[in-house]
């Protein structure tokens, strides 16, 4: 059809870096081409919905069809508390902090949040006050992922 790709749109978060190990987001950083990523907070896992149980209006109780009651995992629980204290000592919230490492390097250029409330919407918008992250941060995330860089 003659369309020029323009923008590409994945899943991609903390918990889902499937774009960066398949290239994607280097190619498209390459060919300076926009990346609009859904689900960055991983389906609300990347806030701190979860931490004490799960709420009776949330997804999990409303509509199973994206994100299950089994996703909550002890591991993912720990993982979801430990990366909710990294975001505490930048001044954000995990949801924040989540929006903002997704955007941290220009790559992507927009996110699907999802909200399902406009205070969520107000919330997150706070994420662009501080989309940087230090060595350290970055480092901080990927131990708390599993994630190794020297695979």
């Amino acid at each position: 059809m003659k369309v020029p790709f323009i923008i590409n749109q994945n899943r991609y978060s903390i918990f889902d870096r499937t774009i960066e190990k398949n290239g994607l987001k280097d190619a498209a950083r390459e060919d300076k081409k926009g990346i609009i990523a859904f689900s960055p907070l991983a389906q609300g896992l990347l806030t701190d919905r979860y931490l004490k149980g799960i709420p009776s209006d949330s997804r999990i109780r409303t509509d199973g069809r994206f994100l299950r009651e089994s996703a909550l995992t002890p591991d993912r629980l720990r993982q979801i508390a430990a990366l909710q204290d990294v975001a505490a000592k930048r001044g954000q919230t995990l949801a924040q902090m989540a929006l903002a490492w997704v955007l941290r390097d220009g790559t992507v250029t927009s996110v699907l949040i999802g909200a399902s409330k406009p205070e969520q919407i107000l919330d997150n918008l706070k994420a662009l006050e501080n989309t940087a992250f230090s060595a350290e941060e970055l480092a901080e995330i990927d131990r708390i992922c599993g994630i190794n860089h020297m695979e």
